[in-house]
């Protein structure tokens, strides 16, 4: 529901700015005031589920954002709505920020975890791409409020099933890590972050808008570091960096994110404003990536990285996706769906299926019960670092060229297209680096490498 949302909008933004009269920038901002409170708590968000209970934080969020979803869904002008969708980016931050922590927690055995893990991964793919579908369907036959009153009854049998299901815990106290002046750092360089980033595309990369309030946000960030390092209860113990394969993994999923972005955004603008397709076909067009990444999520993926480890597993898993954006970096402005879209999709599929659960593997192995609630924060911030960040560059890229190619006289398909090509290829790039990091920096666990049937019970209170 959470991740869902990120994409269910970006389709039903025409019928909202008809109905309650926004402007087009003010437009944008119906993305952005989600997006800004969701990547800037997540990393807060996880600590308190370290300290005062994950299942507590995780049911908290999920109430905050059912109630904003209906905010946003009777919302009458454009103030209540962009309200309301900082107040449902809050939320989701909160949710989403504890759940990896808690799949660490629950399943302590490898084998389990990979399994857990799996369907972790396919659930985020799963709502990134049933946004497209699901957006179209009901803005098309039942209006755009309907893209957040469905979030009402999900979100309601959510909290109970999460109060019936989920044991209750305590945490480990607010006194071991109530950092009140490291949260107001962290959480303002993280919002102020994201903010620069998504507003790229109004005032570019050079702008002094873009250049003083990134720097803004990096004096913020490095405060923040120096803080932690000398802090007796620190928000983010710097120890979780400390192992090679967790800060590794970090890096390499916020590379993969910004790549493979180029598909996710501009790969639905190259189906509606090149190929024709409406929302509901665009959605159905995108869909066989979620076909491929669930069968690899639940099933291969689990099982080959508790056999070979996810090492193993992640290197062929970005090899596929940066080969299926180099695919896409040659369609053509008459293009057809099955010649130029689809071969593309299921090396995407299968690459993404393979390489996040790897990632996620990556990222929490070495989080402790203690430390599995920050840690997750970090890896889901990283992952929404990397999307902005992606999105921003690549998007200004690709506008750039079209723009060039249309003064220089090619019409407005070819030109698109042009554009488009340039953003796939670099997303190719970037996936290539974050291969050549993860073949050169990570290591494979002695333990990952054996048989599954040799792998013993980890205890409840062992570093993972």
């Amino acid at each position: 529901m959470v991740i869902l949302d990120g994409t269910i909008v970006s389709v039903a933004l025409p019928s909202i700015q008809h109905s309650l009269g926004f402007s087009p920038a003010g437009l944008a901002w119906v993305v952005n005031a989600y997006l800004v409170p969701f990547g800037g708590l997540l990393l807060l968000a996880g600590r308190l589920g370290d300290l005062v209970g994950r299942r507590r934080v995780f049911i908290t969020g999920l109430a905050i954002f059912t109630v904003a979803s209906l905010l946003c869904g009777v919302a009458q002008d454009p103030a209540m709505l962009l309200a309301s969708r900082f107040v449902q980016g809050i939320g989701g931050a909160v949710t989403s920020a504890v759940t990896l922590g808690m799949v660490v927690t629950l399943f302590p055995q490898p084998r389990e975890r990979a399994r857990a893990i799996g369907v972790y991964s396919f659930v985020q793919s799963a709502g990134g791409s049933m946004g497209l579908l699901l957006g179209g369907v009901l803005t098309q036959t039942v209006g755009w409020h309907w893209i957040f009153f469905v979030n009402i009854p999900i979100g309601v049998v959510a909290v109970l099933a999460a109060r019936r299901v989920l044991a209750s815990e305590q945490g480990v106290g607010l006194g071991k890590g109530t950092d009140a002046a490291g949260a107001l750092l962290v959480t303002s360089a993280l919002m102020l972050g994201v903010y620069t980033i998504v507003k790229t595309t109004d005032h570019g990369w050079a702008s002094a808008h873009t250049l003083g309030f990134g720097a803004a946000a990096l004096v913020l960030l490095l405060a923040f570091v120096a803080r932690q390092a000398k802090a007796t209860h620190p928000l983010l113990p710097l120890r979780v960096f400390r192992a090679r394969n967790v800060s590794g993994a970090m890096g390499i999923q916020a590379l993969m994110v910004a790549g493979i972005f180029s598909f996710q955004f501009l790969g639905v603008l190259y189906l509606q404003k090149v190929l024709g397709f409406d929302e509901i076909h665009t959605g159905l067009g995108i869909f066989p990536v979620s076909v491929a990444i669930g069968v690899l999520s639940l099933g291969l993926s689990p099982k080959a990285i508790a056999r070979f480890g996810p090492r193993a597993v992640l290197l062929p898993g970005l090899a596929l996706i940066a080969a299926g954006l180099a695919v896409l970096g040659r369609v053509s402005a008459d293009g057809h769906y099955a010649v130029d879209i689809l071969p593309a999709l299921l090396p995407l599929g299968i690459g993404f299926g393979l390489a996040m659960p790897a990632l996620a593997t990556l990222a929490m192995s070495a989080a402790t019960p203690e430390d599995s609630g920050i840690a997750s924060g970090m890896f889901n911030t990283m992952q929404q670092v990397g999307a902005a960040f992606g999105l921003a560059v690549l998007s200004t890229l690709a506008t750039a060229h079209t723009d060039a190619l249309l003064a220089d006289g090619a019409n407005i398909p070819s030109a698109l297209t042009g554009g488009y090509q340039l953003a796939f290829r670099i997303g190719a790039c970037l996936v290539i680096v974050s291969l050549l990091l993860a073949a050169t920096l990570l290591r494979s666990p002695a333990a990952a490498r054996r048989p599954v049937a040799e792998e013993m019970p980890v205890p409840e209170n062992a570093a993972h």
